[in-house]
């Protein structure tokens, strides 16, 4: 089959990609849209050491699944982390940080830029019929978005910056809006503000934004620069946020953070149920953060679209 494919860091469009049998449990998916996202971009920097089919945000029809023909037809979302269910972290309940994984296009598992890919069933989600593709295909960002407040406590009163509104920064932004706390969105571009003001949230600029006030910072640039300006805002005993993956060394001065006891979290993955239903209510809407669409056979012409500076989702329709 025809997919993008990636080996020391390089791109190519291959058409002679293996098409493997359905192992059992699993199921094979017809890729009705993919999204490019900041993660993709960065294994193509070195992020992590990958090789084969990139490519983890999809919403797809189920074409075969031994042992479950009634998911057959049905089109779908699904989890990225395949995971054991047998190992320490599975039974401690932490099935996403499980020891034996793989992972949707990032860890020993092929991804979604082709025609088809496979996942176990128990991944997969069921999209709502009232729920376009082209929202279908933000799950696993909404549901990033999401894992935010699975993590940490953040209500009314709470003073909260999100830095960086793109592709993931703005689903952040509306879902910590939902929980009443005093929220403001950091971004350099102008452009970027007005899109963010026009969802109903105050926006401003860097330079605007006060030195240790802040109780929460979700840091969404994956940048020094985003990571550098999220510890000044924080206040002592704040909490940072890491919600970007960043490409290669960051200095970071821990003696500050062990003396103002500021708390980090890294944040990884969320909730597909939720983010589904987050969708299909409204309460996460993904409409204005779609920049193009192309075909796979385009792909390499998308990923140079999604790495310009200020890009938003770039989609491929296989």
């Amino acid at each position: 089959m025809r997919g993008v494919w990636l080996e020391d860091r390089r791109l190519r469009l291959r058409d002679d990609i293996a098409s493997p049998p359905v192992p059992p449990g699993e199921a094979r998916i017809r890729v009705l849209l993919a999204g490019i996202c900041g993660t993709d971009l960065e294994l193509v920097e070195g992020y992590y050491p990958y090789t084969g089919v990139l490519g983890h945000e999809f919403v797809g029809r189920v074409e075969e699944a031994p042992g479950a023909p009634e998911w057959v037809g049905r089109r779908v979302v699904g989890e990225i982390n395949a995971v054991c269910g047998e190992c320490p972290t599975c039974r401690a309940n932490r099935p996403s940080h499980c020891e034996r994984r793989s992972v949707l296009g990032i860890v020993d598992r092929p991804g979604v830029f082709a025609e088809t890919t496979l996942l176990p069933v128990a991944n997969l989600h069921v999209v709502p019929d009232e729920l376009p593709d082209e929202a279908a295909v933000f799950t696993e960002p909404a549901g990033a978005a999401l894992r935010v407040l699975q993590q940490v406590h953040v209500g009314p009163g709470q003073r909260v910056a999100v830095i960086g509104p793109g592709r993931l920064g703005t689903l952040v932004a509306q879902a910590l809006a939902g929980t009443g706390c005093e929220l403001v969105v950091v971004a350099r571009r102008p452009a970027a503000r007005d899109r963010v003001a026009a969802l109903g949230l105050r926006a401003m600029p860097p330079g605007e934004l006060p030195a240790g006030r802040l109780d929460l910072v979700v840091e969404c640039t994956g940048n020094v620069e985003g990571l550098a300006l999220a510890r000044r805002a924080v206040r002592p005993q704040g909490t940072i946020v890491l919600k970007s993956t960043y490409h290669g060394e960051v200095a970071v001065n821990l003696s500050a953070v062990v003396v103002d006891e500021v708390t980090l979290v890294g944040s990884r993955c969320g909730p597909f149920a939720p983010a589904l239903e987050a969708l299909r209510a409204g309460r996460l809407d993904p409409r204005g953060l779609l920049e193009a669409t192309y075909p796979l056979a385009d792909a390499l012409a998308a990923f140079e679209r999604a790495a310009r500076p200020g890009a938003l989702k770039v989609l491929l329709r296989p």
